[in-house]
């Protein structure tokens, strides 16, 4: 919550006009911002995030302080947008996907299923394809304010079973994030269970669900999760979750164009640096597994185009709103563009 600081303007009263020092950083607000994220601080992502506040802090000569709570400790990860909306936080670190209960549109501003292939790709559409703008509109109807994504690119699953291509996803129950991914592996012939990010360790350590989509390969040998599942896929190829960065409107609104311009500055580093960091971190998690005994399947072209086909079809069942048709259409365009899909999809 932004916050004007007056101290200097009261010291250099009482001193009678002496001229004092300016700062490196000449900014009127201090400004706390308390963000929430699923992300526990010892994983990948949370060591990313890290470095994403010292930048913040750094750039801002201390005028922006950020308290972070790891590991959806305020809230659950899916009411963290509504925290922030209400100010219980200021910002929110989890993704849009989570939302699609209030509007279909999130999933297309959250997880695009089937459809980029690379991080660079779909953050291209974001900043170059006029997905930013689009998005905004929609973030901006719930009272918040989006600052940017970070990809860490192509999901692999977890599994204590064989997941060798879409034969073995018949009732194979595993843990799905709520919205479109639930209806595509519906149409596999495997058996989604929506619970939180925070719950998928105790659930296949008593075997709730045979197997998790929680993150990255790396992510998941981090979050310990390869300690029960020994078996994975790579490279992912069924969901590339944009993790973003959304704040209140009014907190937004109330900080300075400096602070906001250090906000999106320090976003598009953490998005770069989380998608180079993860493709190393993903190719020695992959050595250090197949050393530990974890089986790594790779889907065939065929076995990804049958999944892809899926999610494809599975879109439409989400466009039903204006934004989400809208936000479909804009996708659609721009992998045309990409050489992704064809002109008549």
């Amino acid at each position: 919550m932004t916050r004007t600081t007056t101290a200097l303007a009261a010291a250099a009263a009482l001193m009678g006009g002496t001229t004092l020092a300016a700062p490196a950083f000449a900014d009127a607000h201090a400004t706390n911002l308390r963000i929430q994220t699923h992300y526990a601080p010892e994983s990948t992502s949370g060591e990313l995030i890290q470095g994403f506040i010292e930048n913040v802090e750094t750039m801002s000569d201390g005028a922006i302080t950020i308290e972070m709570f790891w590991s959806s400790s305020v809230v659950g990860s899916t009411e963290g947008f509504d925290a922030a909306a209400t100010g219980i936080l200021d910002c929110e670190m989890h993704g849009g996907a989570y939302q699609t209960g209030k509007n279909p549109a999130f999933q297309f501003v959250g997880d695009i299923m089937g459809g980029y292939d690379t991080p660079y790709q779909q953050l291209s559409w974001l900043y170059y394809g006029g997905g930013l703008e689009d998005a905004q509109e929609l973030y901006n109807q719930y009272g918040m304010q989006l600052v940017g994504w970070w990809i860490y690119g192509q999901e692999s699953l977890a599994s204590t079973a064989p997941i060798s291509g879409p034969e073995d996803l018949q009732n194979w129950k595993f843990r799905s994030p709520p919205g479109m991914e639930t209806k595509i592996f519906e149409k596999l012939g495997a058996s989604p269970i929506v619970m939180d990010f925070t719950e998928i360790f105790t659930a296949l350590e008593t075997g709730i669900i045979d197997g998790a989509d929680a993150s990255s390969i790396a992510n998941n040998k981090g979050l310990g999760l390869y300690d029960i599942a020994k078996h994975t896929n790579y490279p992912g190829f069924h969901s590339m979750p944009s993790d973003h960065l959304a704040c209140n409107k009014a907190v937004w609104d109330g900080m300075s164009d400096a602070q906001r311009a250090i906000l999106s500055t320090a976003m598009e580093s953490l998005a770069l640096k989380t998608a180079l960091f993860t493709e190393k971190a993903n190719a020695e998690a992959v050595a250090e597994l197949t050393e530990a005994g974890v089986t790594i399947y790779e889907w065939s072209p065929e076995d990804l185009q049958a999944f892809r086909d899926a999610a494809q079809a599975t879109w439409p069942e989400f466009a039903t709103t204006p934004e989400a048709e809208a936000l479909v259409q804009s996708h659609l365009d721009y992998l045309g563009q990409l050489g992704l899909v064809s002109a008549s999809e």
